[in-house]
């Protein structure tokens, strides 16, 4: 059987891009703990110093991958992007957990 791949969504350019970025893979790596695949698009910011895109690209990649996912993590913290991935994972049916321990009961949904 596959794991299930879950979207890390959080902030991002509030307050610090890198440690979001960090929160992220954190997250990630707590996820790939409990059996699952995560999906981390904060790794975009590397990409994007090498080759710059507007937001809007971005934002619309992340949901092309997240429409892939069979969850969505969403971290804390205030985000603009975060919270529309929230509402697209449900307009889609993708399960929303709002921490890694939720992940333990994915079964009991």
């Amino acid at each position: 059987m596959k794991p299930l791949k879950v979207y890390v969504a959080g902030p991002y350019a509030k307050p610090d891009p890198v440690i979001n970025t960090r929160n992220a893979i954190l997250a990630g790596e707590e996820i790939i703990k409990l059996g699952y695949l995560p999906f981390v698009p904060h790794l975009t910011h590397l990409w994007h110093l090498v080759e710059p895109h507007e937001p809007d690209f971005w934002y619309s990649y992340d949901l092309e991958w997240l429409e892939c996912c069979d969850i969505l993590l969403r971290l804390p913290g205030e985000s603009w992007g975060a919270d529309r991935e929230v509402e697209f994972a449900k307009e889609h049916g993708i399960q929303v957990i709002f921490s890694t321990t939720q992940l333990e009961l994915v079964g009991e949904y």
